[in-house]
């Protein structure tokens, strides 16, 4: 039955919700958006960030989002080495369309075999004070669970915006893909860019699994859920603008909601794959195009 304080909820839900696919999608809008790379195993790095903050979590009793911005130096390592091994084999040598797709598929399924086997299939979650509690403002109802990723999302949202518009690396970054030559001249190492943004775009995940494991449990395929989630944001907000990932986030964010909420929650999963053929249809740069 409809009423304005259902959708109100379901409205506010869905910016959460959309917040946290924000933060999900925002590694991949740098790696897929920027650099041209299809790494559909970011949502299994998302996975593996949930694991080593369960693990953290459940050792030292740190919080969730703390233990995640702590692994993030080490992702961004692991970033670096796995685009180094995507260089050497695949980039260099032009292989990297339907090999490069290849090798990141099997990076996924390495990921998400290793879980299973230190691990196994068992959901996971992590305990934190304001996980379980909700706070009420007026007929709106915020969950902790929800509120804290959300916050969490946009802080570093803003930090990867401010960075990657401000700083020389963050602009070349950004230059990377759109003149390689002209980024050379200008002193810079195009090779050495690409490794910089692929491990900032896996550093993120690390965060992101942080924020997935507070929302609810995980296990080691999970990571599957979020594939055509992320491509379809990152392609509805323009490939590589962080503005238009927020946006796409939370408008997919925001419909997910409305249509598990007023049409039934075995809808909701058709929404991201929806939007996406749309936009290839409609208006295949996106809301704001490439920057």
């Amino acid at each position: 039955m409809f009423s304005i304080d259902l959708l109100s909820n379901a409205l506010v839900a869905g910016l959460l919700l959309g917040g946290f696919y924000a933060a999900v999608a925002l590694g991949l809008s740098i790696v897929f958006g920027q650099l041209d790379i299809v790494n559909i195993a970011h949502p299994a790095f998302v996975i593996l960030g949930s694991y080593v903050v369960y693990m953290t979590n459940t050792a030292l009793g740190l919080d969730p989002v703390l233990a995640g911005l702590l692994f993030t130096p080490l992702f961004f390592v692991l970033g670096v080495f796995v685009y180094r091994i995507y260089y050497s084999g695949f980039e260099r040598t032009g292989r990297e369309s339907l090999a490069g797709l290849a090798f990141f598929f099997g990076i996924m399924f390495i990921l998400e075999v290793t879980i299973i086997l230190i691990y196994g299939v068992d959901y996971r979650l992590v305990n934190a004070a304001y996980i379980g509690q909700t706070l009420r403002i007026g007929i709106i109802d915020l969950p902790y669970r929800m509120l804290v990723p959300f916050l969490t999302a946009m802080a570093m949202t803003a930090g990867i915006a401010f960075y990657l518009s401000r700083t020389f690396t963050g602009r070349a970054i950004l230059a990377v893909s759109q003149d390689r030559l002209a980024l050379e001249l200008m002193g810079a190492n195009p090779i050495r860019i690409k490794s910089l943004a692929f491990g900032i775009g896996l550093a993120t995940a690390a965060v992101a699994g942080a924020l997935l494991i507070i929302i609810g449990p995980v296990e080691p395929s999970f990571g599957r859920v979020y594939i055509g989630r992320v491509f379809a944001i990152v392609i509805l907000g323009g490939m590589g603008s962080i503005k238009g990932t927020l946006l796409a986030a939370l408008l997919i964010g925001v419909s997910e909601s409305l249509v598990q909420t007023f049409i039934g929650p075995s809808w909701a999963d058709a929404v991201a794959f929806s939007v996406l053929l749309l936009t290839l249809v409609l208006r295949p740069q996106g809301l704001f195009g490439r920057l």
